[in-house]
């Protein structure tokens, strides 16, 4: 999937079809992809009063980001470390700057749960600078970087396919270990055989490959609803 850089704006006295387009923007930027009929029946009371110009796009955000159709595809499927960088992925059009982002962020995530984790980025000033209240998320080319590094980890999860590298191990990491985690399996980038007898390289499951991305979550039942705020 093609991710536009070019933003889009969908102010509350924008016509229905405006929005309608505003609408699938966000699906393909947050879902990364349209939602199916079953989902779409879930969020149908947030989509009218989306189209109908009483929810701005960062207030329908909050209603998408803490529903079950959002966590059932990035939540409950994925290690803490993976969902984080994930909703940096769709709410701020950006890679988690580094580990201590990650950190600070994985303990939200653990002490407050998934709802107060995605207010936290939809509330935050950079999100209010980058995008204000109406116009959609997308990857965002910012004027400098951290360091190479950060660049390069924007660049590599904005063109990420949905499950193209797993649902363990986040970028941040993968690539320090020296892990090659495109087919959704690590295993490293490169080993030389010595020998016609060198043993064939053995492929790393996503899970064991990085233990620190598997962080434990908070004891929340599957079917226990995420308080709203």
């Amino acid at each position: 999937m093609h991710y536009p850089t070019a933003s889009l704006t969908a102010a509350g006295t924008a016509p229905t079809e405006d929005r309608a387009i505003s609408l699938r923007r966000i699906y393909d930027q947050v879902l990364e992809r349209q939602p199916y009929h079953h989902e779409r029946l879930q969020l149908a009371k947030a989509e009218l009063a989306f189209l109908a110009g009483k929810l701005g796009v960062r207030r329908f955000l909050k209603d998408l980001g803490q529903s079950a159709v959002y966590l059932e595809a990035f939540y409950f499927t994925s290690s803490n470390l993976k969902f984080i960088e994930r909703c940096f992925k769709h709410f701020m059009g950006r890679a988690p700057v580094d580990q201590q982002e990650m950190r600070l962020c994985c303990d939200l995530l653990m002490k407050h749960g998934v709802s107060a984790f995605i207010l936290s980025l939809l509330d935050s000033e950079e999100y209010r600078k980058a995008f204000g209240c109406f116009t959609v998320p997308h990857p965002r080319q910012l004027a400098h970087h951290l360091s190479p590094r950060a660049f390069w980890e924007s660049h590599v999860l904005n063109q990420e396919q949905l499950g193209q590298r797993g649902e363990v191990v986040p970028t941040l990491v993968w690539h320090q270990l020296g892990l090659d985690c495109n087919a959704g399996t690590c295993r490293p980038r490169e080993v030389v055989a010595v020998g016609p007898t060198a043993a064939a390289p053995q492929e790393v499951p996503a899970a064991a490959a990085s233990r620190a991305g598997q962080m434990h979550r908070p004891l929340t039942p599957k079917s226990t609803p995420i308080a709203r705020r």
